[in-house]
């Protein structure tokens, strides 16, 4: 009889195991590989052109985006600065995404730390993915969509007040304003640094409408990375 209790408890314990092993790995799946994304493009703009609702929509964007792939349990900063205005401060970029490392939908880091992403980091056409895993457009593409919103120098610092690339701290969808912009491909018309910049290559033009993003080669997103 003891031997038929000892295997009973085995055999419950084994049980128990693999059920254990059954719920995580489907916890996983329902989670999807998205879970441990740190890094991504926003799939689609807000619909506004450069109107992100201020950096306040621009966060819950960037929230609502990675929550829909399951990684809603990090707090998600957009890579964006603003301007000094109304006696309210600028706002840099650099100080919004936390400290790193940076990973991508598919477990690829793009940057360790703050020094690597503005240096020699791990940003390309393959590599800057959105949260669901996808290259975005590049130049080449139709369309392309590779103009990124930052509004940011390229040591991710704001730009000074005199001059805007913010489309009015992001709440600009008119003829008027200008953003500076990323390449998320790293390519443009010339094959120089500022052509490679993935957050600040050149200022968006006639405005800050959907369709002035779109004539240089945009659509409206921007990226967002996890601060936790």
């Amino acid at each position: 009889m003891q031997g038929k209790t000892k295997l009973t408890v085995v055999a419950s314990a084994v049980t128990a195991a693999l059920a254990a092993v059954g719920l995580g790995a489907c916890v996983e799946a329902q989670q999807g590989p998205q879970s441990q994304m740190t890094f991504f493009v926003t799939s689609v703009g807000m619909g506004k052109g450069a109107d992100l609702g201020g950096l306040a929509g621009a966060d819950q964007h960037c929230q609502k985006l990675a929550a829909a792939v399951g990684a809603g349990n990090r707090i998600w900063h957009a890579y964006l600065s603003t301007s000094a205005t109304g006696g309210a401060p600028e706002v840099n970029a650099i100080d919004r995404i936390g400290r790193g490392p940076w990973q991508n939908a598919k477990g690829v880091v793009i940057a360790t730390d703050i020094l690597n992403l503005h240096g020699n980091n791990n940003i390309t056409k393959q590599t800057n993915l959105t949260e669901k895993g996808a290259v975005v457009n590049g130049r080449g593409d139709t369309p392309n969509m590779h103009d990124m919103l930052t509004g940011s120098q390229r040591n991710g610092l704001a730009f000074p007040p005199d001059r805007d690339m913010t489309c009015g701290n992001w709440t600009k969808s008119g003829s008027d304003g200008a953003a500076m912009l990323g390449h998320s491909d790293r390519q443009g018309l010339t094959d120089d640094e500022v052509a490679r910049s993935w957050n600040s290559s050149h200022a968006s033009r006639g405005g800050c409408s959907q369709d002035a993003l779109k004539s240089t080669g945009g659509a409206g997103l921007f990226y967002c990375f996890a601060v936790n």
